[in-house]
């Protein structure tokens, strides 16, 4: 099957022909056509094989008979919108839309928080056909009266389980409430779980067309999994740098839990000498966009990301993702492995793990319906000093300090540090008897008072 038997417009073929698509994926020659004639639709796939241009082709072609390159912004209605559960989503599918749509006189716009409202605002007073939003930057426009939903007749949630996961649902019967009844509707995600079924019952017909081109919640076939397991967490750290060095990675997202995590984990591979940087909730929406754009040039080899990026990355070829942290949601380790391996290539999913990980991994290998290879890894480690022969130590404990004071070899053994802020020189001090309380009847020397503070010697 090609792109052709899809009887698209030409000026969309002469955009898919620049884009370098030659045939259609699995997803795409099945929902197109459907797509096409108006059906609602349920569709399911694996990660990276087209999902967004099997609903956005479709969706061009349908609108053409509204095409038109008039100044009036009467004439340009939103009727398409886009729903995307993350920024970075939400901004890849705007990019997929405008290169498709580059030869049509259908406008668009996408709308997300963390940026300034007006001029998205100025966009869409200016009138666009296609809306790509996330659920909470849309209400805002809405309650702004910036935007008027009343022609819509086509709705599309992408990665919809990840908005239910986001607690979106609220927000997502409200924008729903808002739209005509009589449009088509399409749902779209790599998962499909009980709740997001629930979900479609809700927003589609009653008898959506469902599209599944793969097993549920199956990983790509062309992408290598592996799981290492290192002896503790603190050796996390040193197996990434590891793993990043000896397989000569320049170009690799390595995901974790939290956001902290993330920040501390790119300044610790920055120390290593490794450049590095994170991309999480807490940045700013230019700040993302400003890494993202640093990695996809090549100049931060190391994306620290939380599963904000886990959707909507379209990296082209790269090779490999590192699992800092197993998910806690086993549909998520899908869709962090899938930001490699796209478009046929072939790409290397990686994760560390230690003991108690142990319960997490289990609960992905019952999703995948196999187990996973697992290697003992122990990343080198800075060579140990040799240990000298045992020396009785000094411990003296002084009211300036919460902590015993341990003298340096380099240090006058048994010299008291000076007190904070002193400018005398420490003075000597008896030491106890290393272990074990002096013997009775014995009694510690006496301390000397430095006389520049103009004290005395006291027993």
């Amino acid at each position: 099957m090609s792109f052709e038997s899809f009887g698209l417009h030409p000026d969309l073929m002469r955009a898919i022909a620049e884009a370098g698509y030659t045939s259609p994926t699995p997803i795409q020659s099945q929902a197109i056509p459907v797509v096409i004639e108006g059906k609602d639709v349920m569709g399911a796939a694996q990660t990276g094989t087209g999902k967004t241009a099997a609903f956005t082709l479709p969706i061009l072609q349908r609108l053409m008979p509204h095409a038109n390159s008039s100044a009036s912004p009467a004439r340009h209605p939103v009727r398409a919108l886009i729903l995307a559960p993350t920024r970075e989503l939400a901004d890849q599918i705007s990019q997929n839309v405008t290169q498709y749509a580059r030869y049509v006189p259908l406008r668009s716009t996408v709308v997300f928080g963390g940026v300034d409202m007006n001029p998205q605002t100025a966009a869409l007073r200016s009138g666009i056909e296609i809306l790509i939003a996330t659920p909470g930057r849309l209400l805002d426009h809405v309650q702004q009266k910036t935007v008027s939903l009343a022609s819509v007749s086509v709705l599309v949630l992408d990665e919809a389980d990840r908005m239910l996961d986001m607690g979106f649902l609220p927000d997502l019967q409200r924008i729903v409430n808002l739209l005509p009844k009589a449009r088509q509707s399409l749902l779209f995600s790599a998962t499909f779980s009980p709740e997001i079924r629930k979900l479609a019952k809700t927003f589609l017909d009653d008898h959506p067309v469902v599209i599944e081109v793969a097993a549920r919640n199956a990983a790509a076939e062309n992408v290598s999994q592996v799981v290492y397991v290192v002896d503790r967490a603190e050796s996390k750290r040193a197996a990434v740098a590891h793993l990043v060095r000896s397989q000569g990675l320049r170009q690799v997202i390595v995901f974790t839990n939290t956001k902290i995590g993330a920040s501390r984990l790119a300044r610790e591979l920055q120390r290593e000498g490794i450049p590095a940087d994170a991309i999480h909730g807490d940045k700013s929406q230019p700040e993302r966009l400003a890494t993202l754009e640093r990695f996809k040039k090549g100049e931060v080899e190391v994306m620290v990301a939380t599963d904000v990026a886990a959707r909507g990355l379209d990296i082209a070829e790269l090779p490999a993702v590192i699992n800092f942290d197993l998910p806690y949601s086993p549909e998520d380790y899908v869709h962090r492995i899938g930001r490699t391996g796209r478009a046929g290539a072939s790409g290397q999913a990686m994760s560390l793990m230690v003991a108690e990980d142990q319960r997490l991994l289990a609960e992905i290998e019952k999703m995948l319906r196999r187990s996973i290879p697992k290697e003992s890894l122990r990343p080198q480690r800075e060579p140990v000093r040799a240990k000298s022969a045992p020396q009785e130590k000094s411990v003296h404990q002084d009211p300036i300090f919460s902590q015993p004071y341990q003298p340096k070899a380099a240090d006058p053994v048994g010299l008291a540090p000076p007190a904070s802020g002193s400018a005398a020189s420490a003075v000597p001090v008896k030491p106890a008897v290393s272990g074990r309380a002096l013997p009775s009847g014995i009694r510690r020397a006496p301390r000397t008072v430095p006389a520049l503070l103009g004290g005395k010697q006291k027993a």
